[in-house]
């Protein structure tokens, strides 16, 4: 051989070509997909939800609200929570933890999605205890969430470094997911401490008492000492219902007893739970937080007595948002000209049957903008269901 001629190389065939492209672009897509495997969590499948029960529980309530419960395509319930398109990643991400949850079966957006018994019991309960009881069960689904749960027995969890090193080494969650895990698996403890505050999650492994000083029954939930209740701080009030009521006004002297002693219940009897700025214990900037609940609420209302102008701000914050507000005043003058044809509730405290009349109307009100919400938001700020502007 010639010192200019090298060894003839091998041809590869055509069919080699394709076969050797098919496979690297089947490898590609399994990256995707997350069925890589190895050491490092890159590629792997998430075993447990991106979002909250509360987050995930949008796809049942639509299922249940939009669809009278019944079985429908991806891309119409994609609409009903609020994405444009079924296969946005946001949309793909909320549908997949509703699935792990037990909420729902089908996933995908190509998929029908199915309301699953476990979901009715959360959307459409008999009692507030079946609810309670299948917002426990939906948050044990994730095995993970279960696991840990289990391991700290009732004990506080540490919200610090030391709860994600245990995460790590005692349950393998990955040091990139870790956190991710921790804010969820905390916020999912902090929802279901709001419904039961006598019920701990792993009951089972906590040795009750009863009154009389004996051994009760593990299931007796009030037996249950506070500081065993998930390690979460005892709320005031225990939530009944799903959707929530966001108040604007004052805090402080006689707007604190009106609102315990009238909001609260009228808001109750409507079918809300009530919320108020001064009952946000988090940690982080106070307008976030107040923006978080506007977004959240399904109803708002807003006592405008006085013109408070921080009532006033987070008014005009829910109506960016959109949201519908039901107005209540002792003086028709502190409501703003352009915004009295809409629902105002004006009240007099020298009417001595005044409390029992604004819980009423505001009961009323609450329920009637419920059913017809466009006609407590101003006109420019309503939006199609797609969730575009008015023209």
């Amino acid at each position: 051989m010639s010192k200019d001629e090298s060894p003839a190389r091998p041809l590869k065939s055509s069919g080699q070509k394709a076969a050797k492209k098919t496979q690297a672009k089947s490898q590609r897509k399994s990256n995707r997909s997350g069925t890589q495997t190895g050491n490092g969590a890159k590629g792997k499948v998430w075993t447990f939800p991106k979002n909250s029960l509360e987050d995930a529980i949008r796809i049942p309530k639509a299922l249940d609200e939009k669809f009278a419960g019944n079985p429908c395509p991806a891309a119409d319930l994609a609409k009903a929570v609020g994405f444009n398109q079924a296969n946005d990643w946001r949309f793909t991400e909320l549908l997949r933890a509703a699935n792990l949850y037990g909420l729902v079966t089908g996933t995908g957006s190509t998929a029908t999605v199915t309301l699953t018994p476990l979901g009715e019991d959360i959307v459409a309960p008999k009692a507030p205890a079946q609810r309670s009881a299948a917002l426990v069960q939906a948050f044990r689904n994730v095995d993970e969430f279960n696991k840990v749960e289990s391991y700290y027995g009732g004990k506080r969890i540490p919200e610090d470094e030391f709860f994600l090193n245990t995460l790590t080494r005692e349950f393998d969650i990955p040091k990139d997911r870790v956190e991710t895990f921790s804010s969820i698996f905390l916020n999912n403890l902090k929802f279901l401490r709001s419904f039961s505050p006598q019920q701990s999650l792993e009951n089972s492994h906590i040795e009750t008492q009863s009154v009389g000083g004996e051994s009760g029954d593990p299931t007796n939930f009030s037996a249950i000492p506070p500081e065993k209740h998930f390690g979460i701080k005892q709320e005031t009030r225990t939530r009944d219902f799903l959707d929530t009521c966001f108040v604007m006004m004052p805090f402080g002297d006689w707007q604190d007893r009106y609102y315990r002693e009238i909001y609260i219940q009228a808001i109750k009897e409507a079918g809300l739970d009530p919320v108020r700025g001064d009952e946000l214990y988090h940690s982080g900037s106070v307008v976030d937080q107040i923006w978080e609940q506007i977004l959240k609420a399904k109803i708002l209302v807003a006592d405008l007595t006085g013109r408070n102008p921080n009532v006033f701000y987070e008014l005009g914050l829910a109506h960016a948002a959109a949201k519908p507000v039901v107005f209540t005043a002792a003086n028709i003058e502190d409501v703003p000209f352009d915004l009295r044809h809409l629902r105002v509730i004006i009240y007099d405290i020298r009417d001595p049957n005044w409390g029992s009349k604004l819980g009423q109307s505001m009961a009323e009100y609450l329920r009637t903008a419920m059913r017809e919400p466009d006609k407590s938001i101003p006109t420019p700020f309503r939006r199609n269901e797609d969730g575009s502007a008015e023209n």
